[in-house]
């Protein structure tokens, strides 16, 4: 099971669960927690490989990654923890995986915030994506990380985020990398049906205004869809969280809360 930490409130029966993207942790959510868990139940977990949840067993070295392998991981934790629904945030990947989750089990998501959200690679993100698809065996995975993230966060403002995503993704091996990187053969047609497909749930999508690789595409699949809304954040980048936290965390707990009632 994946690792997970719990931050009670027994005030609340609602759960918020925070999913991380490629390369982060549970970590990346610390300017979240203090004020998340004043009116939720929280949840953070560790992906598969990332953080805490290292992989011990020579079956799951051997299993080939898909999204829906990687979804039914989340499942097992919100029924491990008896959660029979919950709020979900994410951020960049963690987006894709929620909105997977939406589909497979929509009777677990209450609402969903995705942040840095994906739901199109452009033209200088497939070529990246194709970049790293060439080098990926050749090149330790570290390097082609930090080329990643300086690409999507090229800014000066950004860099606190870069080096928090290049820390942790340090902490994971080049085979498990390279098995993540896998995921992103199946990114197109699983994103164009996302882009054709709205759900019912009510979605939040927080997105930094200098997120040049993602926000156009949101902006523009947005404007389709009934039961979702769009925030911008003024000068920010991709992990809108880790940069503009107070923004993030009011406008998240507003819309949460606005839905509640």
């Amino acid at each position: 099971m994946l690792s997970y930490s719990v931050f009670p409130n027994e005030s609340s029966t609602k759960w918020v669960t925070f999913i991380h993207g490629a390369g982060g942790s549970s970590s990346i959510w610390f300017r979240q927690i203090k004020a998340f868990k004043k009116e939720f139940n929280v949840l953070l977990v560790d992906l598969r490989g990332h953080g805490n949840s290292k992989i011990r067993s020579k079956d799951n070295n051997k299993q080939e990654y898909t999204f829906a392998f990687i979804t039914n991981d989340i499942v097992e934790v919100l029924q491990h923890l008896e959660i029979q629904k919950s709020h979900f945030i994410g951020i960049s990947l963690g987006t894709i995986l929620i909105r997977d989750l939406a589909e497979r089990h929509p009777e677990l998501v209450e609402t969903m915030v995705l942040g840095g959200a994906v739901l199109k690679l452009n033209v200088r993100s497939k070529l990246l994506m194709g970049f790293g698809n060439i080098f990926k065996s050749v090149i330790p995975y570290i390097f082609l990380y930090k080329l990643f993230a300086f690409i999507i966060m090229p800014k000066k403002n950004h860099k606190e985020s870069r080096l928090l995503f290049v820390k942790e993704a340090k902490k994971l091996y080049q085979k498990e990398f390279l098995k993540w990187y896998s995921l992103t053969a199946q990114l197109n047609p699983l994103l164009r049906f996302f882009r054709l497909n709205e759900t019912n749930i009510p979605t939040l999508y927080i997105m930094g205004e200098q997120d040049h690789l993602f926000l156009p595409s949101i902006k523009k699949v947005i404007s389709g869809h009934l039961n979702a809304q769009l925030h911008v954040i003024k000068n920010c980048g991709h992990v809108v969280n880790v940069e503009q936290p107070i923004e993030f965390n009011e406008q998240v707990i507003s819309f949460l809360k606005f839905q509640e009632k």
